[in-house]
């Protein structure tokens, strides 16, 4: 059990707690990492830049800038920004739009436009979300997951392995 105990030096006068202690940095060192395993490795690029090309990367990325080329995020998450302009064809596992997008998208996992959101192209993913209020205009084709090759064999009545004596 805890009982507070009576302090009779001020806590500054301590020689644990003086400011430059490495108790001191350890603790401000633990805040900073307890907030960093939630944010997931980011890459941004600012409403004031303007690109022309290929964009390839192994990270997420937000864009809120003016983009013309393709974007290909294999495996992780796109987030267009309310002020991004996008002219781009888009791989990647997840895409969130805010802003307007020019050209296709191929998300493995689902596409979501938001509300203010604008989308002219054609998208395939597994999923896809449209807000209300948002704007589509294209194809949207869903991409079925393939069964793996064990769950083909089995369904045709061919055991999947079989073991010698």
């Amino acid at each position: 059990m805890w009982t507070k105990q009576p302090q009779a030096e001020a806590p500054s006068s301590s020689p644990a707690q003086a400011p430059g202690s490495p108790v001191a940095t350890l603790s401000a060192t633990a805040t900073m990492r307890l907030s960093s395993p939630t944010a997931r490795n980011l890459a941004c690029l600012g409403a004031s830049l303007e690109i022309k090309g290929k964009i390839t990367g192994d990270e997420d990325m937000q864009i809120d800038s003016k983009v013309e080329g393709p974007i290909s995020l294999q495996g992780h998450r796109l987030t267009v920004g309310r002020t991004a302009q996008l002219s781009s064809e888009v791989t990647a596992h997840e895409v969130v739009v805010y802003g307007k997008v020019i050209g296709n998208f191929r998300a493995h996992d689902r596409v979501e436009i938001k509300k203010d959101g604008s989308v002219i192209g054609d998208i395939t993913t597994a999923r896809v979300s449209i807000e209300e209020g948002a704007y589509f205009k294209g194809r949207i084709e869903i991409d079925r997951p393939k069964p793996s090759a064990s769950a083909d064999l089995e369904s045709v009545g061919v055991p999947a392995a079989t073991k010698a004596n």
